[in-house]
């Protein structure tokens, strides 16, 4: 019992991933709002792809051993398949590679 107790109050202040809105993005640093007020975050993505969120979408910050870092948005969309990817822009571009082998670029099939 003495254990559990030791090892709860060695971990209460273990942070978390939060969720909050992204409030300003400039280059490949981003600020996000949630419980707190992140700055100067860096981005994970997957290699290759880089991606700058624009203000008001929803990302998930995660603690690192001296900072926070931005894993990303939360993806709403659910208009595509299992197995299907989906890449898009605010502006309203998209590039669709779908399960069929075909390649969708704002709907039109190539």
């Amino acid at each position: 019992m003495w254990l559990l107790d030791y090892i709860t109050k060695k971990n209460n202040n273990i942070d978390f991933a939060e969720k909050g809105k992204v409030n300003s993005s400039v280059s490949s640093e981003l600020g996000v709002v949630s419980s707190n007020s992140f700055q100067a975050l860096k981005q994970a993505a997957p290699y290759g792809i880089i991606s700058i969120p624009p203000n008001g979408e929803n990302a998930v910050v995660i603690p690192l051993k001296d900072t926070h870092l931005c894993l990303g948005t939360v993806c709403e969309n659910t208009e595509i398949e299992p197995g299907e990817l989906l890449l898009f822009s605010k502006g309203g571009a998209e590039i669709l590679l779908s399960n069929d082998g075909k390649v969708y670029i704002n709907g039109k099939e190539f």
